[in-house]
C-alpha cells in the first residue's frame, strides 16, 4: 500500500509541475516548444511499441495498447495544431491588379 501512496503523490506533484510549466510558456515561444514534444511524444510512442510487442502479459498488452493509441493521437494532434499555428504567419499574396487587354478605351 505504500508503494501505491508514493506513486500517487509522484503523480499529483507531476500534475501541478507541468501546469506551473505550461502556463508560464509566452505565446512566441510556444511553436517551437510544440515541436519539441511532438519529437518526443514519437519516441514515446516508438518506447510504447516495442515495449507492448515484447509483453506476454495480457494486462501489459492491453496497456501497451491503450498507450500506443493515446501517444498516436496525441502526437498527430501536436502536429496539426503546430501546423494551424505557422499558417497563422504566412503571408497571403495579394490579388493580382486588373490588367486592361484589348479592352475598351
Amino acid at each position: 500500500m505504500d508503494e501505491a501512496v508514493v506513486w500517487l503523490t509522484i503523480f499529483i506533484l507531476s500534475v501541478f509541475v507541468g501546469i506551473e510549466v505550461i502556463s508560464k510558456v509566452s505565446s512566441t515561444l510556444h511553436t517551437p516548444l510544440m515541436s519539441g514534444a511532438n519529437a518526443i511524444h514519437g519516441i514515446i510512442l516508438l518506447g510504447a511499441v516495442l515495449v507492448t510487442g515484447t509483453t506476454d502479459s495480457d494486462v501489459a498488452l492491453v496497456v501497451g495498447l491503450v498507450a500506443i493509441v493515446l501517444a498516436a493521437v496525441n502526437m498527430v494532434g501536436g502536429f496539426v495544431v503546430t501546423d494551424r499555428m505557422l499558417q497563422m504567419f504566412v503571408r497571403k499574396k495579394k490579388p493580382a491588379a486588373p490588367t486592361n487587354e484589348g479592352g475598351a478605351a
